[in-house]
């Protein structure tokens, strides 16, 4: 390993971490963000009338679906034994947004915060792709971890 850098060996080339001596702990994470639409897209999402179907359960899945899959999207993370993921959403009407929450568990060597990252981004832009036909400008906003348990760094809370 290079002086301070993990993910390099000690020519300077690219490795994934050896966690086989670190011991299983239970993990959680969860990160939240915002899809931002235009009035009359949020209205025609709530009342399942878009063209391409039923938004959020398309989005749900595609985030499930996601964060199963993030160690063939991200080069450096570990396949993991994820026991938990769920994508929730909650329409925020004042905003004319979405805000969407991935969380996904583990028990396990390493930390599941990717998987949570890739769950509520994929979930966004499958909602961006179910909105697309009415709505070219959807803004995907604040995607950010908010919650961490597990590991040597304890606990994470977002502010």
């Amino acid at each position: 390993m290079v002086d301070g850098f993990s993910h390099m060996d000690d020519d300077g080339n690219a490795r994934m971490v050896d966690v086989s001596e670190k011991k299983d702990t239970q993990r959680t994470a969860i990160v939240r963000g915002i899809v931002r639409l235009a009035p009359e897209t949020l209205r025609l999402l709530k009342q399942n009338a878009l063209p391409k179907g039923d938004v959020l359960t398309t989005a749900k899945i595609a985030g499930i679906q996601a964060a199963k899959r993030t160690a063939d999207l991200i080069p450096m993370c570990h396949p993991m034994p994820i026991s938990y993921v769920d994508i929730r959403f909650t329409v925020l009407d004042d905003e004319n947004a979405i805000e969407l929450e991935c969380e996904v568990r583990t028990t396990y060597k390493t930390g599941i915060e990717m998987e949570a990252l890739i769950g509520v981004q994929v979930a966004a832009a499958t909602i961006y792709d179910m909105c697309k036909a009415v709505q070219k400008d959807v803004v995907i906003d604040a995607c950010r971890l908010v919650f961490k348990s597990g590991g040597k760094s304890g606990i994470f809370r977002a502010e």
